[in-house]
């Protein structure tokens, strides 16, 4: 008779199983390609197979995390399958691990660890997604927007020193900006004949760097002084940076850390020349505004 702390790690296993059966089954119903729909049914067919071996082990029964399925199902919906069933594994590595420290009890349980890191890993592979197919084009106006645009208003922000002024001239600078890098996605994807849609590239690109445009510039139209707006888009870069970051790390399965550090590194670094040049073009032409 197995211990209670393996009855407890068996009964655990056996719920994350169940869950996430009924996750991908749903995704699957949901799913409006019918290639995604089959993948995600056979996965969900794997998941529904290892709960059996874990409750033959237990002799229980147990039901799903609602919690957890509402979660995950939402995360999904908002962000893209791939990237929820991404998360959702992440956080499923370490109890992965632990399956080994069963097979003695479960002698299953090796089989269940290799399909888990193999089988299921190559089937979410095959999801076929638009947000992952021009992830390019969002990476292109969200880094482009990060880096020029936080520059330009740091820029803005000595040389005018007018809150109202800055934003008005960062707006108009900014949606004639994302529609040439609209026109640029779209000429480049027709030019390169990819596998991709110039009018979805280019709708991709522009919807990205406006969205940045104006989550960057909507301080200095609620704070009059121009040096906190200033504080405060740079912080609402950073927090753009970090969740961007953190979904391409999850989506593409690279480290965070390294690139977070990278693209905030750029984007304060250019914001920190640009508010010098801003500052040094004001003193030398002596403007007052």
């Amino acid at each position: 008779m197995p211990d209670e702390n393996i009855i407890k790690s068996i009964l655990r296993f056996q719920r994350d199983e169940i869950t996430e059966a009924r996750i991908y089954r749903r995704l699957s119903v949901m799913a409006k390609s019918p290639h995604n729909r089959d993948v995600l049914a056979r996965i969900a067919d794997e998941e529904t197979a290892h709960y059996g071996v874990w409750k033959s082990a237990s002799g229980m029964d147990v039901k799903p995390d609602g919690g957890k399925y509402i979660f995950y199902v939402l995360v999904s919906m908002v962000f893209g399958v791939t990237f929820g069933i991404k998360l959702m594994e992440r956080g499923e590595k370490g109890a992965q691990e632990s399956y080994g420290r069963l097979s003695a009890t479960v002698p299953e349980a090796g089989r269940i660890q290799k399909e888990e890191n193999g089988h299921e890993n190559l089937l979410i592979g095959m999801i076929d997604e638009d947000k992952l197919k021009y992830m390019g084009s969002v990476v292109l106006g969200l880094n482009d927007a990060l880096v020029e645009f936080t520059g330009a208003l740091a820029g803005f922000t000595f040389a005018l020193r007018d809150s109202k002024l800055i934003g008005m001239v960062g707006l108009i600078m900014g949606f004639s900006a994302s529609l040439s890098m609209a026109a640029s996605e779209y000429l480049s994807t027709k030019t390169e004949g990819e596998q991709k849609s110039p009018l979805k590239a280019s709708l991709y690109t522009g919807v990205a760097y406006v969205f940045t445009v104006i989550a960057l510039v909507l301080p200095y139209f609620v704070i009059s002084n121009c040096y906190i707006s200033l504080i405060l888009t740079i912080v609402f870069a950073v927090v753009l940076i970090y969740f961007f970051t953190f979904y391409y790390s999850v989506v593409k399965e690279i480290p965070f850390a390294a690139r977070f550090i990278e693209m905030s590194a750029i984007s304060l670094g250019v914001a920190a020349l640009s508010f010098l040049i801003g500052l040094a073009v004001r003193n030398v032409l002596k403007v007052d505004i």
